[in-house]
């Protein structure tokens, strides 16, 4: 008998191409996704995938460079969001279509934010297209939506990976796909690091700056141009490093968030199986890169159910 799955999609940006590679390893396992829960573009990847339409929109992520990218990401920059998205979502709407989330072959639940009422909200009915779009509505990137009279952002702000809606389902197994995972070029730490506010010895100073700016920005290719020495402001702090934009920032921020939010949330309702994608595979808009992060996900989630002994479908 097919082993029951219900997956979790996390929240990620472009990372979230991860998800479907993970849905692939899943399929190849003699398995039967019998539930999907996703958050951002884990709703986006989860609310495909239960539609069926999933390598449709593989075929098309695969097609992108990132010169089509920057024409999708429809700038607004007097706008609630930096970024419309509704290029983007038209690009896919075929794929989409009008199908009724009530109506998909496998149930399945899109998280959003409240920003209002500061509670996640589960779509679990209505319009799959505009329950995808509100739950991808990355604050200060993507513009908010408006439904029903909520204010809605993206859910990575209070279920960044949305195993809970999935707990009522008849399965027997829950494979939760994290797209917050630890850097593979930075150490993380869980624990609080106590500093001091002191100016280090330059060799440390330049090494931590190195690392910081690889960790935030992922540009390795900068640390030649990396001030000589560092620099004084009149608070006593250091000037930031040039290779530091506001996009940069805003993404590492919301994702600091979420891992912490991730870590607790999972605690409280853990899942079978934890695939976790290193944070720093990509940056968050890097949606040219579909190719290598499918593969990236599938590895990863291949490797996990391996470890939980779940077998490769016999006629396959």
């Amino acid at each position: 008998m097919a082993t029951r799955v219900a997956l979790a999609l996390g929240s990620g940006g472009a990372r979230g191409y991860a998800h479907i590679g993970a849905v692939r390893a899943v399929q190849e396992r003699d398995c039967e996704i019998v539930a999907v829960a996703g958050t951002s573009m884990g709703a986006l990847v989860g609310g495909l995938a239960s539609a069926g339409r999933l390598e449709e929109f593989a075929d098309w992520a695969t097609s992108l460079q990132w010169r089509d990218v920057l024409r999708l990401l429809d700038p607004k920059l007097a706008s609630p969001g930096v970024l419309a998205a509704d290029r983007l979502l038209d690009a896919i709407q075929e794929i989409f279509s009008d199908v009724q989330i009530e109506d998909l072959p496998v149930p399945f639940t899109a998280v959003a934010t409240d920003l209002a009422a500061r509670r996640e909200v589960w779509f679990q009915r209505g319009p799959l297209r505009a329950a995808v779009r509100a739950s991808i509505a990355i604050p200060g990137v993507f513009t908010p939506v408006m439904i029903n009279g909520r204010l809605l952002v993206d859910g990575g702000l209070t279920n960044p990976v949305p195993i809970d809606p999935t707990v009522g389902v008849a399965s027997d197994l829950t494979v939760a796909v994290s797209l917050t995972g630890p850097r593979r070029r930075v150490r993380d730490h869980v624990a609080p690091t106590q500093e001091s506010a002191a100016p280090q010895r330059f060799e440390e100073w330049r090494s931590r700056l190195r690392r910081t700016v690889v960790g935030i920005t992922g540009r390795e290719d900068r640390d030649q141009e990396l001030v000589p020495q560092p620099v004084r402001t009149s608070w006593g702090t250091d000037e930031l490093p040039a290779e530091l934009t506001m996009r940069d920032v805003t993404a590492q921020s919301f994702e600091a968030m979420q891992g912490v939010v991730a870590r607790y949330r999972m605690a409280a309702v853990p899942a079978d199986v934890v695939v976790t994608v290193p944070v720093d595979s990509c940056r968050s808009l890097d949606f040219h890169r579909a190719e290598e992060l499918i593969e990236l996900g599938y590895r990863l989630t291949s490797d996990a159910l391996d470890a939980a002994g779940v077998e490769a479908d016999p006629l396959r």
